[in-house]
């Protein structure tokens, strides 16, 4: 299958991902043979897997986190570089979870991504799997259908409102549709996270969002 290159950025089909060859033979790799269609190759870069609909995975290892700030500057390069819909996944482990808070804020507030904690390679299989069938299913619907569903019930990013103290998938639904977007969610004033959510969920939003910013 022939992957043309162009704006920098890999064309990929529905249903399959497109790997970095420095994952060939990992846990991660391994996984995802059989369950998505996984093809190799050299050129991507900063990108670990490449999905379809212009996503992308970052993955950040534990070992990553440990070793210093040089993940920082390469989802920075990402970001800058561009125009692909990053998702970075974190291997959040005993040893990794002291240095997990500051990467959050990095990179939710800082660099508008989402992030996506994991506790293994085997974790991390399942989420790429996850969003792959989910762009599938997504491929062939409606198009204004399709749109509204990326838009407040795009897994990836459901899973990261989730992380917010006191709320559920249906408040993160509720939240995603009113505000649109993480990084719009952490600028809201407390009352406006009132009217949809309550005054106690309010104040935990807000809450964990000022501690993050601090």
């Amino acid at each position: 299958v022939n992957f043309p290159v162009t704006a920098g950025s890999i064309v990929v089909p529905y249903g399959h991902v497109i790997g970095n060859e420095k994952w060939r033979g990992s846990e991660v790799a391994q996984r995802l043979q059989g369950k998505v269609r996984l093809i190799f190759e050299g050129g991507l870069g900063l990108v670990d897997f490449h999905l379809s609909n212009r996503t992308c995975i970052l993955f950040i290892s534990e070992a990553d986190l440990v070793a210093g700030d040089e993940f920082k500057r390469r989802l920075v390069r990402f970001r800058k570089a561009s125009s692909l819909r990053g998702i970075v996944i974190v291997e959040k482990t005993q040893i990794s979870d002291q240095y997990y808070l500051g990467v959050q804020k990095f990179v939710v507030l800082e660099l508008g991504m989402v992030l996506l904690p994991v506790a293994n390679q085997g974790e991390a299989s399942q989420l790429i799997i996850q969003l792959v069938r989910e762009q599938s299913r997504d491929h062939g619907a409606n198009p204004f259908l399709r749109k509204q569903r990326a838009q407040l019930a795009e897994p990836a990013v459901l899973q990261a409102v989730q992380q917010i103290p006191g709320v559920g998938k249906t408040k993160a639904l509720l939240l995603l549709q009113r505000f649109g977007s993480i990084h719009r969610l952490c600028n809201v004033s407390i009352n406006e996270l009132e009217e949809v959510v309550g005054q106690t969920v309010a104040q935990q939003i807000y809450t964990f969002f000022l501690t993050l910013m601090c």
